[in-house]
């Protein structure tokens, strides 16, 4: 995978205006609507990578790994299908998902969001 800040190297990304390519997700992932999304690698810290990440338009199911996010522009509700609740994020939230939480991202306009996962 190529990174956007190669490892060893500082740098800096503008989080809320870098350019996150999208494409439609794939068709077992979808709820419902026409979801898009996109990753940008930022590199990796420790066993972790990192990168910025944005969903738009719809709803998604997902199966997670060990991560922490922070919400840097818009919002979603997760449902955690296994826990049978909701959590609503938004801007300046940050979330702990752990690996194998089942869940249904339901994006009414967009998140984007910057992670690090294991």
């Amino acid at each position: 995978m190529n990174y956007l800040l190669p490892d060893g190297l500082n740098g800096v990304v503008h989080g809320r205006g870098a350019i996150v390519p999208l494409e439609a997700v794939p068709a077992e992932e979808v709820d419902y609507g026409n979801p898009r999304q996109g990753t940008l690698a930022l590199g990796t810290i420790g066993e972790c990578e990192a990168g910025i990440w944005e969903l738009r338009d719809g709803a998604v199911l997902d199966t997670e790994v060990d991560e922490l996010f922070v919400v840097i522009s818009g919002g979603a509700t997760i449902k955690l299908l296994d826990e049978g609740r909701s959590v609503d994020v938004k801007t300046g939230d940050v979330m702990r998902l752990n690996a194998g939480t089942r869940t249904r991202w339901i994006v009414k306009d967009h998140i984007r969001k910057v992670y690090l996962s294991a």
